[in-house]
């Protein structure tokens, strides 16, 4: 294939994703529903060490749900980075068939190879699961009370560099090309999502963050198109931001407490959302949502953190990102009276235990005894 023919097919196959957008399902009733199936993945590298904690947590928080059937916890096997090596897939399909069966994922986190590592050019897991499911908004909030910060980002979660991370080519030896792409339906629907939610939460502060001086056609587009969702609220106050200087003002006291809820297309979110969690206490602190329609998949924000495992000091791994997702799932199904029980835990666990992640303080065991304490 010709890179003519490769970029022709890139973009054939984008408008038939535009085609499939269209016939997106709506978000369940988990109020009404008679049965919720979560799903809980354990992942790579210290996944499966804060998942076991997570899993027990839940496990008593909803003991009553599932003894009386209403909830099922039920374990997805396969996405390992093994699994999806001798399978050459990034998801297998026997996994995403299990994962289609769930209303809700917990998932830990998973590894994606990279360059020089030796391993195969598969695309991130995340990534793929994103689009597979349709999940469109990645949603992380950042709190600090005594510093007045109260931060919710919604992160697009199927487009940008990161739809077609993978499907760049290399013309020759001297150049290589990636792609970004940014929809109409895709940018409207998160921005709904963000204002949303700024409305229903007491008209807070929107700020939108692109690149739009520079990526004129994908980033100008994601600009127009949130302005153009704004005149639709009238009561809350919007502003627009370059990256590298919202980069700045999240670590400027003249300027951080004037942000609420801001919206990113996906590679800036990514970056600016890990600092935002840094600025909170680390990124191990911090938990992510996945919102679709049909589907959402909650999750902690780092990655598999491989050098703990290779220095073997993983039982040190902090649960708490993980366990904060879980608290958005709960809201998420309907259940903010044990999201609240689970997150007041989670505060008192954060401030009772010493889990700097270096193989000294309070083990991953040790953190999941206190929060059941509290429960």
């Amino acid at each position: 294939m010709t890179y003519q023919e490769h970029f022709e097919q890139i973009v054939r196959d984008q408008l038939a994703r535009v085609e499939a957008m269209k016939e997106a399902q709506a978000a369940p009733d988990f109020a009404a529903k008679e049965k919720i199936i979560i799903g809980t993945i354990d992942g790579d590298g210290i996944g499966p060490i804060i998942m076991d904690s997570a899993r027990q947590i839940l496990e008593k928080l909803l003991a009553e749900d599932i003894a009386s059937g209403r909830i099922e916890l039920r374990p997805i096997e396969g996405l390992t980075i093994e699994n999806r090596i001798e399978k050459m897939q990034t998801v297998p399909a026997d996994v995403l068939a299990a994962i289609k069966e769930c209303d809700l994922l917990l998932k830990g986190p998973t590894t994606t190879p990279g360059k020089g590592d030796g391993r195969p050019n598969l695309e991130s897991a995340n990534v793929t699961l994103r689009r597979e499911l349709d999940l469109f908004a990645n949603v992380r909030p950042v709190a600090i009370p005594e510093q007045g910060i109260d931060w919710i980002f919604y992160r697009e979660n199927t487009e940008g560099e990161y739809a077609l991370g993978s499907r760049g080519v290399e013309i020759n030896d001297d150049i290589s090309i990636d792609f970004k792409v940014t929809t109409t339906i895709g940018t409207t629907r998160l921005a709904r999502a963000a204002f949303e939610y700024a409305k229903n939460n007491g008209n807070k502060n929107v700020s939108i963050v692109t690149k739009a001086n520079i990526m004129k056609k994908t980033d100008g587009k994601f600009l127009s198109l949130c302005m153009d969702v704004a005149k639709d609220y009238p009561d809350i106050k919007v502003d627009d931001w370059y990256v590298d200087i919202m980069a700045a003002n999240l670590i400027n006291p003249l300027f951080n407490k004037n942000f609420n809820v801001v919206i990113l297309p996906n590679l800036y979110g990514d970056i600016i959302t890990d600092e935002a969690a840094q600025i909170q206490g680390g990124v191990g602190t911090a938990g992510s949502a996945n919102i679709g329609g049909r589907y959402a998949m909650f999750e902690a924000i780092h990655g598999s953190a491989p050098r703990m495992v290779a220095d073997g000091i993983a039982e040190y791994a902090n649960p708490a990102s993980l366990c904060r997702a879980a608290v958005m799932m709960l809201r998420h199904a309907a259940m903010a009276e044990k999201a609240s029980k689970l997150e007041q835990a989670l505060d008192l666990a954060a401030d009772a235990l010493d889990m700097p992640g270096d193989g000294t303080g309070n083990t991953a065991a040790d953190f999941t005894d206190f929060v059941l304490k509290q429960l």
